[in-house]
């Protein structure tokens, strides 16, 4: 319970490249760090994102496990704490806290386009939040 809030408090005050390395982490759902070098951008050293890493075990993002030569890392955090936070931080970050604006920007990307299923989905999530309101 402690872990979660301090998890809590602190997944908005990550570096850049301890969310860069997280969204790595969770993308693959567990990664040496030869994996997470793989996938960054304009990598630093093996040493400085295994570092990184021990860190983000230290703050309680990831924990590791011994597989064969070398060490994996796994998410820790709820899954759907952790996409709240990510769309959060999207919001804020792209979008003014606008949802409307963000929702707009999806659909606007969505390819090939959205299937009637999905329409239906977000038609009833809509009425659901309308009726929430009330």
């Amino acid at each position: 319970m402690m872990r979660m809030r301090k998890q809590k408090k602190e997944l908005g005050s990550l570096g850049r490249r301890e969310r860069q390395i997280m969204d790595i982490v969770h993308r693959r759902g567990r990664a040496s760090v030869g994996e997470v070098l793989e996938d960054l951008e304009d990598p630093p050293s093996y040493s400085a994102v295994r570092g990184m890493l021990r860190l983000l075990e230290e703050k309680g993002y990831v924990r590791h496990r011994w597989e064969g030569p070398r060490y994996v890392y796994l998410p820790t955090g709820d899954p759907e704490h952790v996409r709240r936070s990510a769309v959060q931080h999207l919001l804020h970050t792209f979008f003014s806290n606008s949802v409307t604006s963000a929702v707009a920007a999806m659909l606007d990307v969505s390819e090939p386009g959205l299937t009637d299923d999905e329409l239906k989905r977000l038609r009833k999530l809509i009425d659901d939040a309308r009726r929430e309101r009330s």
